[in-house]
């Protein structure tokens, strides 16, 4: 498993997780209606690897309505299982939820979809959540989620616009 982990920091997925390392700042954009974006705001955010590059950590604070917001998240890729996996914690999306998101097999971009509930008295959904990562370039990344209906439908949820500052 050593050698397997070395290359994958060299070459593989571990190294392509690496990139995420640094200190960002730029905006978050909130959707709960697709067709206008409900809040935009500062984020900042630092991306630290751990464990010797095994994954790396993810953590925010940002705001919406004016009400700070702070979270983190915890990436990594499963070399057995050959899929990028996320746990995924906020003071405003998840409520006391973790929420465990996993890749497409051998997949080479940076997206996990997990789910959630939505509990009222009346009712329980359940959701689905589809995040990517992307390199605009070196010094620019893009975190989008996307919400999946019950019945199947994905809409942007939100979108962290970073520009590397450190």
């Amino acid at each position: 498993m050593a050698e397997k982990l070395e290359t994958s920091k060299t070459t593989g997925a571990h190294a392509q997780l690496a990139r995420l390392e640094g200190t960002w700042e730029g905006t978050a954009s909130v959707w709960f209606d697709p067709s206008k974006v409900e809040d935009e705001s500062p984020v900042k955010g630092t991306i630290k690897p751990l464990m010797d590059g095994k994954y790396m950590l993810h953590e925010y604070q940002g705001s919406f309505g004016g009400k700070p917001i702070t979270g983190m998240a915890l990436i990594g890729y499963n070399l057995d299982t050959q899929k990028y996996q996320c746990a995924w914690v906020d003071s405003f999306h998840t409520g006391t939820a973790i929420m465990f998101s996993e890749g497409q097999k051998a997949a080479k971009e940076l997206s996990v979809t997990g789910s959630y509930a939505y509990v009222t008295p009346e009712t329980e959904q359940h959701w689905g959540w589809r995040t990517t990562i992307e390199f605009n370039n070196n010094q620019e990344l893009v975190l989008t989620a996307y919400n999946t209906s019950p019945d199947g439908e994905e809409a942007k949820a939100t979108e962290t616009v970073y520009k590397k500052v450190l």
